[in-house]
């Protein structure tokens, strides 16, 4: 039982509610008032079906009005609001049925069809505005209700409804760009911001622009290299993409201020996304730009300015060396187009990275192929004293001509100073070297090897001069002396004041005796290694070779002349009894065809033995040379006749001799012959200490070898040696321990 304080607290209560409710009239006539207005009020906000072709009830608004006011005075607002929802929540299945027949039809159509999707979106507005509360119940009402009906509708929208959404964004898109805009554009955007698609859908919408913009670059700026495409990029986004963007993302501004700052971050993603496509496709085509460059600058500067914006010099990185481990980094190619690639990737890189870390990461490893080539050098060196008319120079005559550029300690009292790049690799240094050669040549770790094959080049070119014009080779020398310094090319100095000198000599002997021999008098100790040979010339030639060095002696009796046979070029004149004929041939065939003046037959052998042991397929080569020219016949094999008489269909006929070829080099010992040669002398070392030592491993070998006067191999170089005595089974090796073969 209760007490009868809990009773008078109730009763209490009950009589407050009562006087609220029946507003303090006389007796129940406010209870009824009340009670009127309540009934009036559910039944005009009671969710009615659209599709029922019965005529709706009219309501006097000014009456519904007044209803809800005395249902707000008597603070029942709340409840009314929850019996409100709970009819909207049983009337939902009619939305949900509409929902399920225009998406039938628009699936029965393929998704092809998005108009259907448009009638459903304004269906589905005017359910929503129909069932809409009126303004005069507040905003908490219609939030509440606006939640329940669009909690109810994405419930019930399948998948395909958000392809059909796509379909009609896109549409808008395309219309906005080709400016052709379709008046109902806003009406349909409204639509969506009042189901409030546009928030759910937000980044469908975005995606839609996104891809528009990637199909766009693709399409205008694909292989577009020769011009900066950005400020054409961003004037197209402010033309055709910004008027779109205002529909869903600048809803609601009344003037443009307001409009710009409610896009300012969505903005901010769709100018992203653009520099991220114009990048993504730049550094899929870099390898190809590169091939341009300096055609393709202005793709370089796009692509400079994307990576500031965007970030991904990292995908830069692996592209380009992936692009350069599949077409430039085998053995199919050649090292002149490597190197020149290489260059273009110096120069580009610098373009877009001034600090050079991307340059440090791409070329490391096209640096360390460069390094294990063999011809490397020669085509560096080839390309410093470049023959000018291959125009494929690895550098640009307009740059100018600067010394090596040394690697420097970081200076941090320099007050413009910048710390490393943060993507820097722990042995990254920067480099403030600019020169393009600096950078070919640091691919080695000295450059000694460069100065040994300018030696070997220049030799090669004197040797070849025939006019006695010396010009190129000495404006090519005093270049290089700015490179490399002075002291490292006073050989090839002496090497060109050998050329005038022997000039010199010969025009001397010349006024003594005239001779018809012409030599070319060299500094042994300062020019490489020639090609040897046991060649002995015959006859008139040997005679013309001691009177000239008789002559020779007199005027420089502190010197001694080794002649050298086997080189240069004599020009013949041959009487026969039918004919004369002229040849220009090298000294080997000029020997042959003298000893023919002895007696007409000889065989390969006789000749070989009175040349001096000369190698045999050279003697057949050699006399192969005048059977051509039809001055001797071969009889049988290996035994050839003089025909002092012409044989053959055109006895007048006066064929001439082949030309050197206009590339053609004299026979300098290349730097690797050179050094093949000289690892010869330390094979009785390694011999030795694999006799005493037994097995021995590569490194022991070369610590051993650096006792040895003269060595300065590198443990590369004496690898390549062991490997080639291997091939000849000189030694063996097993597990990285070599030793001598049986």
């Amino acid at each position: 039982m209760a007490s009868a304080a809990v009773r008078a607290q109730v009763a209490a209560k009950w009589q407050e509610s009562f006087n609220r409710l029946n507003r303090n009239e006389p007796g129940i006539s406010g209870l009824l008032a009340f009670s009127e207005a309540w009934t009036l009020a559910i039944e005009f906000l009671k969710p009615r079906d659209l599709s029922d072709p019965a005529p709706q009830k009219q309501y006097d608004l000014n009456q519904v009005r007044a209803a809800f006011g005395v249902v707000s005075e008597c603070r029942r607002l709340p409840v009314m609001m929850e019996v409100f929802l709970e009819d909207m929540r049983k009337s939902q299945h009619l939305i949900t049925r509409e929902v399920e027949a225009y998406m039938t039809l628009y699936e029965v159509k393929g998704n092809s069809d998005p108009e259907a999707i448009r009638s459903l979106v304004y269906r589905l507005v005017e359910w929503y505005s129909a069932w809409k509360p009126t303004a005069d119940l507040g905003p908490t009402m219609i939030s509440a209700y606006t939640l329940a009906f669009q909690t109810h509708i994405f419930s019930v929208l399948p998948p395909s409804f958000a392809r059909g959404i796509k379909a009609l964004v896109s549409a808008t898109l395309q219309r906005t760009v080709s400016q052709s805009q379709d008046p109902q554009d806003r009406v349909l955007w409204q639509a969506f911001d009042t189901l409030s698609l546009i928030d759910r859908y937000e980044t469908l919408i975005a995606s839609i622009g996104y891809e528009f913009i990637e199909s766009y670059v693709e399409e205008t700026c694909a292989r577009k290299w020769s011009e900066p495409m950005l400020a054409t990029l961003r004037a197209w986004m402010i033309d055709k993409i910004v008027p779109w963007m205002l529909y869903p993302f600048a809803r609601g501004a009344t003037n443009a201020d307001e409009a710009k700052t409610m896009m300012q971050g969505v903005g901010s993603r769709f100018d992203f996304h653009m520099h991220k496509t114009l990048c993504n496709l730049r550094t899929k085509e870099i390898f190809d730009i590169i091939v341009d460059f300096p055609d393709s600058a202005g793709a370089l500067q796009d692509l400079k300015e994307c990576l500031a914006r965007v970030d991904q010099r990292a995908d830069l990185v692996q592209a380009l060396r992936q692009a350069n481990n599949k077409r430039l980094l085998h053995p199919g190619a050649d090292t002149k187009d490597i190197l020149t690639h290489y260059v273009s990737t110096i120069k580009c890189l610098r373009i877009i990275d001034p600090p050079g870390v991307l340059l440090f990461k791409v070329a490391d490893p096209t640096r360390r192929y460069l390094r294990d080539r063999p011809d490397t050098i020669r085509c560096i060196v080839a390309s410093l004293v470049g023959d000018g008319e291959s125009g494929d120079s690895l550098v640009d005559e307009n740059d100018p001509i600067q010394p090596l550029q040394q690697p420097e300690m970081e200076n941090y009292s320099d007050p413009e100073w910048n710390p490393e790049p943060i993507d820097a690799g722990p042995d990254f240094r920067a480099s403030k070297s600019s020169d393009v050669i600096s950078t070919i040549v640091s691919i080695y770790d000295t450059k000694d090897l460069f100065i040994k094959e300018l030696q070997v080049l220049l030799a090669q070119r004197l040797l070849a001069v025939k006019d006695g014009n010396f010009d190129r080779e000495r404006r090519n020398v005093e270049i290089l002396k700015i490179r490399f310094g002075e002291a490292a090319l006073q050989v090839c100095e002496v090497m060109l004041r050998d050329m005038t000198d022997s000039r010199r000599i010969d025009q001397h002997v010349q006024s003594q005796t005239a001779s018809s021999m012409h030599p070319t008098i060299i500094s042994r100790h300062f020019w490489p290694a020639l090609e040897s040979s046991d060649m002995v010339m015959p006859g008139q030639f040997q005679i013309l070779q001691e009177q000239y060095a008789k002559e020779f002696s007199v005027f420089k009796p502190d010197k001694v002349l080794r002649w050298l046979p086997h080189l240069g070029r004599v020009h013949l004149q041959l009487e026969l009894e039918d004919r004369t004929l002229e040849a220009d041939v090298p000294p080997l065939e000029a020997a042959f065809i003298e000893l023919f003046s002895e007696k007409d037959v000889w065989t390969v052998d006789e000749l070989v033995l009175r040349s001096g042991s000369v190698n045999r397929n050279a003697a057949v080569k050699a006399l192969a040379t005048w059977v051509d020219m039809h001055v001797l016949k071969e009889d049988s094999e290996g035994v050839f006749r003089l025909l002092s008489v012409a044989e053959g269909p055109t006895p007048g006929s006066r064929p001439q001799a082949p030309k050197p070829e206009a590339g053609e080099l004299p026979p300098v010992m290349s730097v690797q012959q050179q050094q093949a040669e000289q690892m010869k002398m330390y094979w009785k070392f390694i011999e030795g200490m694999l006799t005493n030592l037994g097995s021995l491993p590569l490194d022991r070998i070369q610590s051993m070898l650096k006792f040895a006067p003269g060595y300065d191999r590198t443990v590369e170089q004496l690898g390549s040696f062991m490997e080639a005595a291997r091939r000849e089974g000189l030694v063996n090796v097993k597990d990285g321990m070599w030793r001598l073969g049986k």
